[in-house]
């Protein structure tokens, strides 16, 4: 286990080192859990309460904090404590899995599909006819790559992901487990005669360069045309995103969110865990939606929605205060 002294460990963020110690840091936890061998972080004022009781020896912290690091203990004071976290739990990560083989021999991969340079293809995957996997991606263990689909270099696809025919994922890109690429999407008309019939879904799924698709996530394709999935979106565990949606650059949805079919959402979209969007709705360029809320109508750039039916934030805490007043009234 390599130990690092606080002046290594601020060579990777770059930022201003407040008090000094002597201790070499072996791991990162968090302040009520760490150790004099571990750092910590205080990306929030609220938390500065906890360096009291903490054993960490050195915490990422704030520029604006307001408390002192004490004996034998320093902070390394950046513009943001969060996007410096990240770095550091990068130098503290643990190696990846090891594939012992480019092609695990039971792999099934069709003669006709072509494995970029240095790409990795793990234990009972399948990789159909006329797959293109990029230089250097990662496919682990039980993996399903269809007919003709493309994977960009350098992107990472876990345990148990399948994606379907005909589907396009970029250049690194992260694809958690279980999730999947392409499944029908789901549309179904009334029928007399029986009662109810599938619409065919003959169109695919296109995801830009840099996303992640958290586990157990959904993304089906187009009933004609591509559901798409922009540059830098990430996208959280257990979303829906149904038949042939758009999502605009670096758009965030949280867990257990979800679009019906054809929603268009603009760039750096933010939708909250749990809300949902109705079908043909757009949502404007940097619009946030709340968690839990329903969305039932097209949305302008910039707004924020909360509620169910979601309305603007100022109007639905109004109504909320309102509620509110109204049923203290009732109780006196």
């Amino acid at each position: 286990m390599r130990s690092y002294s606080i002046q290594e460990i601020n060579e990777v963020i770059n930022g201003v080192i407040y008090g000094s110690t002597s201790e070499g840091i072996t791991a990162t936890e968090q302040l009520e859990k760490a150790t004099t061998s571990e750092i910590s972080f205080i990306g929030n004022k609220k938390y500065e309460k906890y360096w009291s009781t903490s054993n960490a020896s050195i915490a990422i912290v704030n520029e604006d904090i307001s408390i002192e690091p004490g004996e034998n203990r320093a902070f390394i004071k950046v513009k943001n404590a969060d996007l410096a976290m990240s770095q550091i739990l990068a130098l503290f990560a643990p190696p990846a899995p090891i594939f012992h083989y480019n092609i695990h021999k039971t792999a099934t991969v069709d003669e006709t599909a072509i494995i970029g340079e240095g790409a990795k293809i793990g234990a009972g995957c399948y990789i159909g006819p006329k797959v293109e996997i990029g230089a250097n991606a990662i496919i682990y263990p039980n993996v399903t790559i269809l007919d003709e689909c493309t994977i960009g270099r350098n992107t990472t696809i876990w345990s148990g992901t399948v994606v379907r025919e005909r589907c396009h994922i970029g250049n690194e890109c992260i694809i958690h487990p279980n999730a999947t690429i392409g499944a029908d999407g789901f549309g179904f008309r009334p029928c007399e005669k029986n009662g109810l019939v599938k619409i065919p879904q003959i169109g695919n799924v296109i995801i830009g360069n840099r996303v992640e698709i958290g586990a157990n996530t959904c993304v089906d394709r187009g009933k004609f045309s591509s559901t798409i999935v922009g540059d830098g979106c990430k996208i959280d565990n257990l979303v829906q995103i149904g038949h042939n949606s758009k999502l605009g650059k670096f758009c965030i949805m949280a867990g257990n969110s979800g679009l019906a079919g054809s929603v268009t959402l603009g760039n750096g979209v933010i939708i909250g865990g749990s809300a949902s969007i109705k079908d043909h709705t757009t949502i404007g360029d940097g619009a946030v939606i709340g968690a839990g809320s329903g969305v039932t109508g097209d949305v302008p750039a910039g707004k924020t929605m909360l509620g169910y039916p979601a309305v603007e934030a100022r109007d639905a805490l109004k109504q909320w205060a309102l509620l509110k007043q109204m049923v203290c009234g009732l109780k006196k």
